[in-house]
């Protein structure tokens, strides 16, 4: 047995390269079981990357096994559910702050598009958004979905959400464990692409790798939204970083890939704002 541990993960660039490493650390590792050891903190909403990174290491060796969690995490772990697929009972969410993991095949979309009406929009610390601008940015995510059915060739996708109210933020995270922007959009030019130039070549309007079909995977109203709550968004595909803020747009490259694709989004709950759409247009001054 090896033990490696995940300290003080949040959802930064530090913590992403965190994953990473601890996917590196795993793959290199000759043993028939592996026991994970998790201290200080973990943002809950990374689970969905991290049950992504444990099953790939699970193909691999025999047994995964997650141990010796500092108890503020693991209470948080068992209430969103991520631990009872490691046999832990599961414990109620009195305080509703998390948005429950879910492991879920690629063909689930529908059952996804009301996961994420019910259990992020439906959430009362969002600012005040109107049922139609709701429902555009609902598509939005389901499209990061769809993008990942199609092209991830990932056996399942993970999502996983937290309320954070020291932080005033509302945070929600997908993964698959597939082949990545990078891949992906090189395949399409048929030739070499950086995984951070393919990142924003597959977010901009217009931009699509999908066959026959035009438009791109959706993200202008999500990206608009976010930038005028002063939200945040991010996408982690092989080695390649986005970070989409009120400043703008930002990329990087990690040490190593991660096996797949994460997007985050992070929404500001201290926003007084009331968005609609007003000519097709997002409005965040409805009144």
């Amino acid at each position: 047995m090896k033990t490696v541990m995940l300290d003080n993960i949040h959802s930064d660039f530090d913590g992403y390269q965190k994953l990473i490493n601890l996917n590196e650390e795993a793959k290199s590792l000759w043993v028939d079981s592996l026991d994970v050891k998790i201290k200080q903190w973990f943002d809950a909403n990374l689970a969905a990357a991290l049950g992504g990174i444990l099953d790939g290491i699970e193909k691999d060796l025999n047994t995964v096994r997650i141990d010796h969690i500092n108890d503020s995490v693991k209470k948080i772990l068992q209430k969103n559910g991520f631990l009872a697929h490691f046999g832990y009972p599961s414990v109620l969410d009195t305080n509703n702050t998390t948005i429950k993991y879910l492991k879920l095949k690629p063909t689930d979309t529908r059952f996804f598009h009301q996961y994420v009406l019910n259990e992020l929009f439906n959430r009362s610390e969002l600012p005040s958004i109107s049922n139609d601008l709701k429902k555009k940015m609902a598509e939005s995510i389901y499209e990061i979905f769809v993008n990942a059915q199609i092209h991830s060739n990932s056996d399942f996708i993970y999502t996983c959400g937290q309320y954070f109210p020291k932080r005033a933020s509302l945070v929600l995270t997908i993964s698959d464990t597939g082949v990545g922007f990078k891949n992906t959009v090189s395949k399409r030019f048929n030739r070499a692409i950086p995984a951070d130039k393919a990142i924003l070549w597959a977010i901009s309007a217009g931009n699509t790798t999908k066959t026959d079909i035009s438009g791109g995977i959706g993200l202008a109203i999500l990206k608009e939204f976010i930038i005028q709550n002063k939200g945040e968004m991010q996408i982690i595909s092989n080695d390649g970083y986005y970070n989409l803020d009120e400043n703008g747009e930002k990329t990087g490259n990690f040490a190593a890939e991660y096996p797949g694709t994460i997007v985050t989004m992070k929404f500001n709950t201290n926003d007084s704002s009331c968005y609609g759409i007003i000519d097709g247009n997002l409005s965040g001054d409805l009144f």
